[in-house]
This record gives C-alpha cells, sequence and structure tokens, in this order.
C-alpha cells in the first residue's frame, strides 16, 4: 500500500518559484501555507511531500521525501533562494534510548504487595476527627 502525505502542489511547484520575482504574498498565493516555517527566522518556508510504501505487516518504509526551504529578504520579503532536498540529503543521527532517572527507587513485586499492609488500608477505619466526618457518624 502506497500512500502520500504533506504538501500537493496543484497548479504550481515550489521549485517553480522565482528568486527576486516572488514575494511571501505571492507564494502563498500560489501554493497555500507552508508545511512549516524555521524555528528562529520566520522568513523562511518549508514545503514538504513525502511517499511511504506499507508490505502486509512490515514497518511503513520511506521510498520519496522532497523538501523545498524558500527563503525570503527581511527588507522587502522577495524569495532570496530557492533549496530542493531530497531523501539523499537527508543525514541519520544518534538517538539515544536512554531515559531520563526518575528521583525514588524501584520497588519489587513483593514489596508492591505487601506494601500497604500495616497501613490500615484493608481494615476498619476509625474515621473520628478525620476532615469530612462529622462526630458519631458510622459508616
Amino acid at each position: 500500500m502506497t500512500s502520500y502525505s504533506g504538501f500537493q502542489a496543484i497548479e504550481a511547484r515550489p521549485a517553480d518559484m522565482k528568486v527576486g520575482v516572488d514575494s511571501k504574498s505571492t507564494v502563498t498565493e500560489k501554493l497555500g501555507s507552508p508545511s512549516a516555517s524555521s524555528t528562529f527566522d520566520n522568513n523562511t518556508w518549508y514545503y514538504i511531500s513525502q511517499t511511504t510504501d506499507r508490505i502486509a505487516f512490515y514497518k511503513p518504509r520511506v521510498v520519496k521525501r522532497d523538501v523545498v526551504a524558500i527563503s525570503f529578504a527581511k527588507e522587502d520579503e522577495k524569495v532570496l533562494a530557492v533549496n530542493n532536498y531530497t531523501l539523499k540529503d537527508g543525514k541519520v543521527i544518534a538517538f539515544n534510548g536512554r531515559e531520563t532517572p526518575t528521583r525514588g527507587r524501584e520497588m519489587t513485586i513483593l514489596e508492591q504487595l505487601l506494601g500497604n499492609v500495616g497501613r490500615g488500608g484493608m481494615l476498619p477505619q476509625d474515621d473520628e476527627g478525620v476532615p469530612g466526618t462529622r462526630p458519631g457518624d458510622r459508616r
């Protein structure tokens, strides 16, 4: 099964935008809003599309990925550069699967089972003096 996700070019392609001619408004008219914009500089827009194949119960495999980065000038918002990136331009990053340790300690199954014994959790309780109860009220 093949699935397509992300930006789908209908009338114009992101790669057809002209440097120095098109502006943010004309790019928005032709392509619509971007898939993403730069986190630190709002003058770079990204149009991302991806094709994925999946066979039976195997994990999906990315067959094609296209990323078009359009940079705009800060002064007049005209297109400065149009860069095309494909799946070949991607980089594999080292992922660290370790977990961040939390405070406390791990309890054994026996400690978990016997943890409430002696705290009165399963014994009848004397609710006298507990907030939310009336004196002499027995349930």
